[in-house]
């Protein structure tokens, strides 16, 4: 009976009860995630009440405030609804043009350094304001972004990139800077395009041009220009100086309030804060999982069915599921990669190569998530108008559905990116 109640057990059924009411009910899982962490973290694990409130994930709940706050004053005082206008008139009104541009502005930002976290910070806002505007789908937009700022995100000069390297050389895999790249990068652009097909790209291009309205575009006043001007500083404080995306956000924000491009009240009432209380509580939880040995217990169970012939496509898959709820940078990536060299002897046969490629990316095809902060940045720029629980399903089903799809490809065609 102590068994079938360890802690790590009732953590990971946990786990599978916010999933499934995030499925099929309206509920904030936030809410209900803490609630169960609360009873396992105390009464199973026999934790101390600051134990578990040590796992709640300030850093993410401050980069999620700093930016949403930042943006959101944006979006109150005209600035983002003005550029959004003018950047659908860039594309002469073709919709049809808008995903594919976002999935490479967003691919862009990464590649060159900041990596997808802070690539989808600074791309999703515009793109979502945007989308809503000309009337393309958010759940598109938000896979355009997605996969656009993780196609990039594996880049020789991302911080993410250099993750990865560093792991793979402690598992005595070395100088494959670009292959890496290359293998993730065609994985997410593959996606990209099939989301694209099936998620309202083709009915775009068949009306391509948007319902915009056909007065003229009064000039950026004052605070639009002030606006611009401190975010293009802040997005140059983040992707040349390195500065703490969360943290300066908040500078940005304060400069902006104080100059009188937004009243305080305004600024503070934009903040999404049913998104943060859902993706915060629920990685209280995911933190609950880590400590307990949940995670673990998960894993053993998945290996146990690897084989060499599978081990790619397993591999993808089993790491698909972990990072689904978990950090890829920051556990999937340093618990799996220096372990390929062992997996491989215990298997008793298989390509490290190969294998550690599969993991780099079924890890990262799953972030698309909105259990990610990646997913959890599009749903918090979506526009009021839309209803953020139902994208959260969507892109949750899709995160999931990404399991399957990042192990076939792996299975099917990884050893191309081997050579």
């Amino acid at each position: 009976m102590e068994t079938l109640l360890s802690p790590a057990v009732a953590s990971l059924l946990a786990l599978v009860v916010v999933i499934v009411f995030s499925l099929t009910s309206r509920i904030n899982v936030g809410v209900l995630a803490v609630a169960l962490a609360w009873p396992i973290g105390l009464g199973l694990a026999h934790w101390k009440a600051e134990t578990l409130m040590g796992v709640f994930p300030s850093s993410l709940f401050l980069t999620l405030l700093g930016v949403t706050l930042l943006f959101g004053i944006a979006q109150k005082n005209g600035t983002l609804g003005a550029l959004a206008r003018r950047a659908v008139r860039g594309c002469g009104g073709v919709t049809a043009l808008l995903p594919p541009m976002f999935f490479v502005l967003a691919g862009l930002a990464s590649t060159l350094g900041p990596a997808a976290i802070a690539a989808t910070a600074l791309v999703a806002p515009l793109a979502m304001s945007v989308g809503a505007t000309a009337r393309v789908p958010a759940f598109l937009m938000a896979l355009m972004v997605c996969n656009g700022a993780n196609a990039g995100n594996l880049s020789p000069f991302s911080a993410i990139g250099v993750i990865v390297q560093t792991q793979m050389h402690k598992a005595g895999l070395f100088h494959h800077d670009w292959q890496v790249f290359a293998a993730n990068f065609v994985a997410h652009t593959f996606v990209a395009v099939a989301a694209f097909a099936l998620f309202g790209g083709l009915a775009l291009i068949r009306a391509p041009r948007a319902a915009l309205p056909t007065v003229v575009e009064p000039p950026l006043a004052g605070r639009h220009w002030l606006t611009i001007a401190t975010l293009v500083l802040w997005i140059a404080g983040v992707v040349c100086f390195k500065m703490n995306l969360g943290l300066s956000a908040f500078t940005a924000a304060s400069v902006l309030i104080i100059a009188g491009a937004v009243e305080d009240g305004a600024a503070v009432g934009s903040i999404p804060w049913s998104v943060i209380v859902m993706v915060c509580g629920v990685s209280v939880l995911i933190g609950v999982l880590e400590k307990t040995g949940g995670m673990d217990l998960f894993t053993t169970l998945l290996a146990k069915i690897t084989t060499p012939a599978s081990a790619n496509g397993m591999m993808a898959f089993v790491t698909g599921i972990i990072s689904t709820y978990s950090s890829t940078s920051g556990v999937v990536y340093p618990a799996f990669l220096p372990a390929v060299p062992g997996l491989v002897e215990k298997l008793g046969g298989g390509d490290p190569l190969q294998i550690a490629l599969s993991i780099n990316v079924g890890a990262a095809i799953v972030d698309v998530s909105p259990l990610s902060t990646i997913g959890a940045l599009c749903i918090a720029a979506l526009p009021l108008t839309d209803d953020p629980k139902l994208l959260f399903r969507r892109m949750l089903i899709w995160g999931f559905a990404m399991t399957v799809v990042g192990a076939l490809f792996c299975q099917f065609f990884i050893r191309f990116f081997a050579r």
